[in-house]
């Protein structure tokens, strides 16, 4: 694996490049004349570097060194330069939410001239005007040339000398490192880089957007081809196939605006399939990619070939993609490890009508009208979190009725929500009555198509409310669902507002896994370097900012997934409280993106796995995080809103509380007068 080769196609010989310590190698390019390969490798430094091979005598050269990442790197058509991206800008961004710093959109476009002869097209230009000769000389001198020129035509003969079909490359490679030149182009993040003569195509993206751009090197001219679209060149280099979404167009290499007048009639583009061919070649290729990426290469000691034998004997039965779904799922299962998911694939798809729920628990009373028992919280301003019936202006209560949905009354409707159906996102008048009677006050509401997020901020509003309401305002509460953007986000929107609290609950029950956990973790062990003060400010600092200064506790239970393993792994690691609840789920064997399948099948193969850095011993896969307290929740209790793992939690935070320590006072002003 990670091996970068080429085959001789004549002789089938196989030439070994380079092979990866650290990763797979991801973009290479052949120069016109056949003679030389780029392509970037990745460094122990995280960084990519660009090579140069040398096919004759298997030399390798560098282009770039190791301080800055560059890839994809690509020959110019007429071989005179190398163009690649690389990460060269650096214009940090400050956090709004603490004193701190991330770099985006760090890559442009670089180019190196080939051959030490060849000038930068950004070189300065010579503006002396040339200064002409006289006319009378200027015309003896053409005509003395022309006459030479006959001279020199009547020695040849008519025999012409056949120009080699590719020009040979000429890389001078003693300072070339020393050739690299900026494109200038805005800093961001390019791929899918063509070069055709003096032309660039390329993609650029960033927070503006993803474009489709060149760059005339002799214009010096950067033009805009169009947005969200992505491009093939061909071979020759004079045409252009263009996917605009889901539409094809082939039109001529452009060098202005795209704007395709035709596309290509994919309509009657179909094929014959045999089902069960191709599902054979299905089972076969999930086989063999576990079999060629399974994290160690012992399969956790089967026999993997019997294994897909086993299973294989099945096969002729499998009569929808659903039971190849399935057998597959069973095969890859025997591994007994956690993040081995096999999903999608060619199933025709259904479609779902949405019912409009209106964020609130209903029941219908002896008086045949439907009551509102409770309401889910919302946060109104945000779209996300809109609870209809606590809308501005709706103002509906606890104990309301709603007597009629679009004018019919409800009082016949053996289920409210069957005057709901499709009505998610949609204006519903809804009459809404004090009592169980007709008539009431109208209002309008727009149906939500799911409650989920409704009732899981009411959730966490209630647990904020209750740690506070139990400790006097002393300990703050986060929940964290997941440990990916939106785990992120729930840290940042509830972490931050908390730190005037002198403890924190943190929850990690239900988490979902990701990868942010060691980012979370940083901010969590953060530990006080000095106290700050300012004249006219009553309120202590401290550096770093944006810290909790007491203690911490942590919750887990055995839905702590993936990445919801590791952070209570790393939180036991840093000692940075108690945890408390259940052990966790245990799989953290990580995976990435699925290699491609004939149907569009998902399969996800877990290929990266962490071991202890005190031992050479496997840590958490199999069997979890331990919690320091093991309190689990009743369900018959949880149902009643009972929370015996919070309940703990707050207990545990509280008795350490007793030993939290202020920050010490300003001092005396110092006395410097003597």
């Amino acid at each position: 694996m990670n091996r970068l080769q080429f085959v001789d196609i004549d002789t089938k010989k196989v030439t070994l490049i380079e092979k990866s310590k650290e990763s797979e190698f991801r973009d290479c390019n052949w120069s016109p004349d056949s003679r030389w390969i780029t392509y970037s490798r990745s460094l122990e430094n995280d960084m990519d570097q660009i090579m140069l091979y040398n096919v004759a005598d298997g030399t390798k050269h560098e282009i770039t060194n190791q301080w800055f990442s560059s890839s994809q790197p690509v020959f110019s058509s007429n071989g005179k330069y190398l163009i690649f991206a690389s990460n060269r800008t650096f214009d940090p961004t400050y956090s709004d939410v603490e004193w701190n710093y991330a770099y985006e959109n760090m890559a442009k476009l670089y180019m190196v001239t080939l051959a030490k002869d060849t000038p930068s097209p950004f070189a300065p230009s010579n503006d002396t005007v040339k200064i002409e000769a006289p006319k009378a000389q200027k015309d003896a001198k053409d005509a003395k040339n022309v006459k030479e020129d006959k001279n020199k035509k009547s020695d040849k003969t008519d025999k012409k000398e056949p120009e080699p079909a590719v020009k040979p490359v000429k890389i001078d490679l003693e300072g070339i490192q020393e050739r690299i030149v900026e494109i200038p182009v805005e800093a961001g993040n390019y791929f899918n880089i063509w070069s055709v003569d003096d032309k660039i195509y390329y993609i650029s993206a960033s927070d503006k957007g993803m474009f489709a751009k060149m760059y005339d090197l002799k214009q010096k001219k950067e033009t805009e081809l169009g947005k969200d679209l992505s491009f093939d060149i061909t071979a020759d280099g004079k045409k252009m196939l263009v996917r605009q979404r889901n539409k094809f167009s082939m039109i001529d290499l452009p060098s202005t605006k795209i704007n395709p007048d035709k596309y290509i009639d994919l309509s009657d583009v179909k094929t014959w399939v045999n089902n069960h061919q191709e599902w054979k070649q299905i089972y076969d290729e999930a086989w063999r990619q576990m079999r060629d990426f399974f994290y160690v290469s012992n399969m956790h000691g089967l026999d993997w070939k019997a294994m897909h034998d086993k299973y294989a004997v099945m096969l002729p039965y499998v009569n929808n993609r659903d039971d190849l779904t399935y057998l597959i799922g069973e095969m890859i299962a025997e591994l007994s490890v956690g993040h081995a998911y096999i999903s999608g694939g060619d199933h025709k798809n259904v479609q779902k009508i949405k019912l409009g729920l209106l964020g609130a628990q209903l029941s219908k009373d002896a008086s045949g009208y439907f009551r509102i028992d409770s309401l889910l919280m919302g946060a109104n301003w945000s779209e996300d979190l809109h609870s209809p019936l606590t809308d501005v202006g709706v103002g509906a209560k606890k104990g309301d009725y709603i007597t009629s949905v679009n004018g019919k009354s409800t009082k016949d409707m053996p289920n409210i929500y069957a005057a709901l159906i499709n009505n998610a996102g949609k204006n519903v008048e809804l009459t809404l009555n004090s009592s169980p009677a007709e008539g009431g006050r109208k209002v309008l509401v727009v149906p939500v198509g799911t409650e989920a997020k409704l009732y899981y901020y009411t959730w966490v509003q209630n647990n904020i409310r209750k740690v506070d309401k139990a400790t006097n305002g002393q300990v703050g509460y986060i929940h964290i669902p997941d440990m990916g953007p939106e785990g992120l986000n729930e840290f940042v929107k509830y972490f931050y507002p908390q730190l005037d609290k002198k403890a924190l609950i943190i929850d990690d029950r239900g988490n979902g896994g990701g990868n942010v956990s060691p980012m979370i973790l940083e901010r969590l062990r953060r530990e006080i370097q000095r106290s700050n003060m300012a004249r006219n400010v009553e309120s202590i600092g401290h550096t770093p900012t944006k810290m909790m200064l007491g203690p911490k506790v942590l919750l887990i239970n055995n839905y702590s997934a993936s990445d919801g393993d590791l952070f209570p792994y790393g939180f036991e690691k840093y000692k940075l409280g108690k945890v408390i609840g259940k052990r966790t789920w245990g799989g953290v064997v990580g995976i990435r993106g699925s290699l491609p399948f004939v149907d569009g099948t998902d399969l996800r193969k877990p290929e990266f796995a962490s071991y202890s850095a005190d031992e050479s011993k496997w840590i958490i896969e199999g069997h979890g995080v331990d919690p320091d307290i093991e309190i689990d929740n009743d369900p018959s209790r949880e149902y009643e809103g009972i929370d015996d793992q919070l309940n703990k939690a707050i207990e545990v935070v509280l008795d350490e509380l007793k030993n939290y320590k202020e920050q010490p006072a300003i001092p005396t002003p110092p006395d410097k007068s003597k």
